[in-house]
């Protein structure tokens, strides 16, 4: 199967160019909302066109670190927004946009076809494209083609587990650009994101949503299935590092224990982060959260130095 191929880490337990066209803006990052915020030396490229989907050009925002030598590693973020809503700077998961790149990360941020408007599978397909791109640029972003790795958070967390576990037989790849690059990525963060969209707990609640982006009538329907990443889980995949809030009540939390469970049957490197106090989108609820949402941040920026690390 088409995965990346590195070497096995320790099982771990549960635990607590013309591609550089836009605008460069010097000392900026981006928080959760959308807002800027100082990050003394880091350069970002704005709405880089980086593949065309359904005719529609796909933007995505380049976060280039200080002094940055080639080969360096690379992660991708995706929004959430249940598929029909969101943009490149939003979403919990853009809280670790900064702490990647003062580590020394480029970090593309990407847009992506929405639904309705644009069924299942745009969306995957779009964030294949974007991995495709990079690795195509790579020499012009300075960074190592090998060393790729994406996370994302709630519907952003489940394409990210798609993009690492459907390989190209999947029929995923889309026809945006760059056929003859690889969407393979070396490491995978999934924040609640879900993994079976054909469990009864979460159909049952999302079954307008799943009507409209996937066409799916009941959740016997195979089309779930096809866009489940627990269906594509093997020995070969790369590592995962999954959270979720133990008080997330908009996606449950088997949705995490079941891929946890999957992944490491399979004998795939996984770690399964269950956040106290935490509803979705690790909001506080019922008291401060555990760990802390820095805490958080670092184990994510430390699992990709750690996982795409040559």
């Amino acid at each position: 199967m088409e995965k990346p191929q590195e070497s096995r880490r320790s099982r771990t337990t549960i635990l607590l160019t013309a591609a550089l066209c836009g605008t460069l803006l010097a000392m900026t990052a981006v928080t959760a909302r959308g807002a800027r915020a100082p990050l003394p030396g880091a350069k970002v490229l704005e709405n880089v066109t980086y593949c065309t989907g359904g005719g529609v050009p796909l933007l995505m925002d380049i976060y280039l670190p200080a002094a940055a030598g080639p080969g360096a590693p690379a992660a991708i973020y995706v929004h959430g927004g249940r598929w029909i809503r969101g943009d490149k700077t939003e979403g919990s998961g853009a809280d670790e946009i900064p702490d990647l790149v003062r580590r020394g990360f480029v970090v593309a941020s990407i847009n992506y076809r929405l639904g309705p408007r644009y069924p299942f599978p745009a969306q995957i397909e779009d964030v294949k494209c974007a991995v495709r791109h990079l690795r195509a640029n790579a020499a012009a972003y300075r960074l190592n083609p090998q060393r790729i790795g994406i996370w994302g958070s709630s519907a952003g967390g489940h394409l990210a587990a798609l993009a690492g576990l459907a390989d190209a037989r999947a029929g995923f790849e889309g026809t945006g650009g760059y056929a003859n690059a690889s969407s393979r990525v070396g490491a995978v963060v999934d924040l609640f994101g879900p993994a079976n969209l054909a469990a009864p707990d979460f159909f049952g609640s999302q079954r307008q949503v799943m009507r409209r982006v996937f066409g799916a009538q009941s959740a016997a329907d195979p089309a779930l299935a096809r866009a489940s990443p627990i269906t594509y889980a093997s020995p070969d995949d790369p590592p995962f590092l999954i959270i979720h809030g133990e008080r997330d009540d908009e996606v449950p939390l088997s949705q995490s224990r079941e891929p946890y469970e999957r992944l490491r049957a399979a004998g795939v490197p996984v770690t399964l982060l269950l956040v106290k106090n935490a509803g979705h989108g690790l909001r506080e609820t019922g008291g401060p959260i555990q760990p802390s949402r820095g805490a958080v941040s670092k184990m994510i920026a430390d699992f990709f130095a750690r996982s795409l690390s040559p």
